[in-house]
């Protein structure tokens, strides 16, 4: 029998992914309450479980006095050393003893004890697992609909899609599979509360590096994305690879990975642009589909002017503002967008801008055309005079005339 009790302790730590330990400490906490239950709940007793044959052992424990006066609970000195002469005032003895079959109400009772410690033990494991999964995504299932929250469950565990996370159009079926992004996981005392997410940006990360093998393994960054879940997606992304196009990495052949993502996000729009670490060419890129002629930059204030031919204004502007509110999110940057006419007739400092350029062009001209003037014509010239003409013509002679003709020819002229 004590052989079969372990064999189910191991099936049971399998199934419930719960250590023995932890089982066969409910079960001697369960032990104990029982023995209460049914002896009386002044016993002070000790309940251990071999954990390599099974073999379970109930212990009385008494404290060593010098007179008694609980029987139930002390036991005198000279009853102590008469077992073992080693006993001293104030230690404890345990006896083992062999208590009656528990009653009905007493086994009942261990075995409540025993469930609800498992199920303890089985939410804080749950709890666990979801919190080193924040942030990424599962697949669930539609477990019911309440009031237009989606109630899902992921294993054993239930999850929680509130409306706010869902995405516009998109209506799920009882027993339908989909992937959520887990947003946030609380503990509670009926187990973990997952709080799921289909709007969120890092769904479609998340679907990319599952899609994209580079962008897994990081040889494709995604730097930046914003969303507006359910019309437009805008995914900025880089190569750490120069022999590896980051668009393409995630377009796939023939737009095959990119269009698994689409698929899963029920046909929402995707704009794969190249980042780039400067400001003009990032926010150029980030403005795509529309062309972008000049952008102004102002570094302190993280904004920018950027003028757009004047056909192309409502494209780069986007329906109701979407382009340039998901391109300034995407680059982090204040974007303004007029086309030249409007810049031109508007109050724009065109000045400010080439004040903020001079000191950027001082620092490389002077310090580039001052070395080159300086040893070319006064440094450069009288030695090439005296070292080249002088040492093949005549060493003394000749330089000496040379230098005195031309100062007079000078003055006369």
């Amino acid at each position: 029998m004590n052989v079969e009790f372990i064999k189910a302790l191991t099936d049971l730590e399998k199934e419930k992914h719960i250590s023995k330990e932890e089982i066969l400490e409910a079960i001697e906490t369960a032990l104990v309450l029982a023995y209460k239950k049914n002896y009386g709940s002044y016993q002070n007793v000790r309940v251990d479980v071999d954990k390599e044959t099974g073999d379970i052992a109930v212990l009385m424990r008494k404290d060593v006095v010098e007179e008694v006066a609980d029987e139930m609970t002390e036991v005198s000195l000279e009853e102590a050393t008469s077992l073992d002469a080693r006993y001293q005032l104030g230690d404890i003895i345990e006896y083992q003893v062999e208590p009656r079959a528990f009653g009905r109400i007493a086994a009942q009772t261990a075995k409540q004890v025993v469930v609800q410690k498992i199920r303890e033990a089985e939410r804080g494991n749950a709890y666990e697992d979801f919190v080193s999964r924040q942030g990424e995504i599962v697949s669930a299932r539609v477990e019911r609909i309440s009031n237009d929250t989606v109630f899902l469950t992921i294993g054993d565990t239930d999850g929680i899609l509130s409306i706010s996370e869902q995405v516009q159009g998109e209506n799920f079926r009882v027993n339908e599979d989909i992937k959520v992004y887990v947003m946030d996981v609380k503990r509670t005392t009926r187990g973990p509360q997952i709080f799921l997410s289909r709007s969120h940006p890092g769904l479609v990360k998340k679907l990319f590096e599952l899609e994209v093998p580079e962008v897994a393994d990081g040889t494709v960054e995604i730097k930046g994305i914003a969303r507006e879940a359910g019309s437009r997606t805008k995914l900025a992304v880089m190569s750490h690879d120069e022999n590896v196009d980051p668009v393409g990495a995630c377009v796939g052949s023939r737009g095959s990975r990119v269009q698994n993502v689409v698929d899963e996000l029920y046909g929402e729009k995707i704009d794969i642009i190249v980042w780039d670490d400067v400001p003009e060419v990032l926010i150029s890129n980030v403005l795509s589909p529309a062309k972008v002629e000049e952008v102004y930059i102002i570094t302190q204030e993280r904004a920018a002017t950027v003028v757009v031919p004047e056909e192309q204004l409502s494209l780069a502007i986007g329906r109701e503002g979407q382009n340039v509110r998901l391109a300034a999110r995407v680059s982090g940057w204040k974007i303004d967008i007029k086309s030249k006419a409007q810049l031109e007739n508007s109050d724009f400092d065109f000045e400010s801008f080439e004040d903020v350029d001079k000191p950027k062009e001082a620092p490389v001209e002077a310090p580039v055309e001052a070395p080159k003037e300086a040893p070319v014509e006064a440094p450069v010239e009288a030695p090439v005079e005296e070292t080249v003409e002088a040492p093949v013509e005549a060493p003394v002679e000749t330089p000496v005339e040379e230098t005195k003709k031309e100062p007079e020819q000078d003055v006369e002229e």
